[in-house]
């Protein structure tokens, strides 16, 4: 029997445990407990089965530059989410899709990100301009782009280490959250196609100076960088 058809069993044993009839009920939830035992599953598992998987998106443009979408994979990885980039005519749309509130986070902090390494990455390229004369507009770009590639490179190793040392999920739910993911894929997102990315040749010193500052950005929003309900 599968894990999920486990989770599924104890939830309807648990249900025939409100029953009046106390013997049938007393029997049920004996049952349910010796399951839950049995295969290691904590209530909060069959809460989160209950709950079910969604999705939060975030609009861009249309072109996803290469930064950015490795900045979106390593925020959706770090925060237990399916990351799907749709594009049409006019716009992309970065979808995160995961349980609970983990698609929700994952957007709001993308969104910080993003802001926070435009904003260093601008700083960066002043601060050369103020040192060497402006830039040609070609080399500024090519400056730009290494920045943020090592910005995000930074970012990804802070993530792993704290999700590592504070996981999103327990180990007894990723098996859980993920069926509900798959799930969610299969009734609502059809079949997908993977691209690869071309390789980037980088400005090796401006790419080594944004791994630097992504790995000491910190790495979530305040409370003052949040929607307001």
């Amino acid at each position: 029997m599968t894990r999920e058809r486990i989770i599924e069993r104890v939830r309807k044993l648990l249900a025939l445990s409100n029953s009046s009839n106390e013997h049938e009920a007393a029997l049920a939830a004996a049952h349910a407990q010796r399951l839950l035992a049995e295969h290691n599953l904590a209530m909060s598992e069959l809460e989160v089965q209950e709950e079910g998987a969604g999705e939060v998106e975030l609009m861009v443009a249309k072109t996803v530059a290469k930064w950015l979408s490795s900045l979106f994979a390593t925020v959706a990885n770090a925060f237990d989410c399916f990351p799907i980039v749709t594009t049409n005519q006019e716009h992309s749309r970065l979808r995160f899709i995961g349980v609970g509130e983990d698609p929700g986070v994952a957007a709001c902090t993308l969104q910080f990100l993003i802001k926070e390494l435009r904003r260093l990455a601008s700083g960066y390229l002043s601060s050369l301009e103020l040192r060497d004369n402006k830039l040609h507009p070609a080399d500024r770009q090519r400056i730009r782009t290494s920045y943020l590639l090592g910005g995000v490179h930074g970012i990804r190793q802070a993530l792993q280490a704290q999700k590592a040392q504070t996981p999103t999920t327990s180990k007894a739910l990723v098996p859980v959250k993920d069926a509900l993911i798959r799930q969610y894929r299969e009734e609502h997102v059809g079949e997908l196609r993977t691209r690869r990315s071309r390789s980037s040749t980088v400005v090796s010193e401006a790419f080594h100076q944004g791994r630097q500052d992504g790995a000491s950005l910190r790495l979530h929003p305040t409370m003052k960088h949040l929607p307001k309900e």
